[in-house]
């Protein structure tokens, strides 16, 4: 029986979902010595589910390397990586509002995949799971695209959009889990934590 484990991810909307959970967690951020940027770049003609296990289970791997080289107590430790792929094309962070706005006129007018893989460590166990949803955006015209952009919303989220933010606005229909678009998946995240004997506090 575990009563918290750590989050190996500065995203707050991932906090915000592991709170609606009930389960009690203590941040495991990269130190200033690494490089979390390079983990999340894309290999040539890589597959989005491929990509998202990936990256997933290299965060996963140097965040228990990380816990090891601070002596931190043992506990589960989550990670996990969203991304935003039209047909093969992969969406990650933009890297500035142009390539923000590239994005979003990309997918107008489209239905595109969000894919959130999630991985849980203890010791030497370790449990994978995806969550595969699909969104769809209306037609937006690049003044749209350009206002939505200038309010900063876009910058480091996958596919240049925050679906809890303004750009639902846009968004005419969603199929699978909407936890899962926003960067962590409860269901598949509360099976994972069920496996590692992590139960939501009282």
């Amino acid at each position: 029986m575990n009563d918290f484990i750590y989050l190996a991810s500065q995203s707050p909307r991932r906090r915000q979902l592991l709170e609606q959970l009930g389960i009690r967690h203590e941040l495991l951020l990269p130190g200033d010595d690494e490089d979390a940027e390079a983990i999340e770049a894309v290999l040539p003609g890589e597959a989005p589910a491929r990509y998202v296990h990936r990256v997933t289970g290299l965060k996963l791997d140097a965040a228990i390397a990380r816990l090891q080289r601070r002596g931190l107590p043992p506990a589960p430790v989550l990670c996990s990586d969203t991304t935003v792929a039209l047909g093969r094309t992969i969406y990650g962070k933009p890297a500035d509002d142009a390539d923000a706005v590239r994005m979003l006129r990309e997918l107008s007018g489209a239905t595109h995949r969000v894919l959130t893989a999630v991985a849980i460590q203890l010791g030497r166990k370790r449990r994978e799971a995806l969550s595969d949803s699909r969104v769809t955006f209306a037609a937006m015209t690049t003044a749209e695209v350009r206002a939505y952009v200038a309010t900063g919303e876009p910058r480091g989220k996958a596919g240049a959009y925050a679906v809890q933010g303004r750009a639902a606005a846009f968004i005419t229909r969603i199929s699978g889990s909407y936890p899962g678009i926003m960067g962590l998946p409860l269901h598949e995240t509360a099976q994972l934590l069920h496996a590692f004997g992590v139960r939501a506090t009282a």
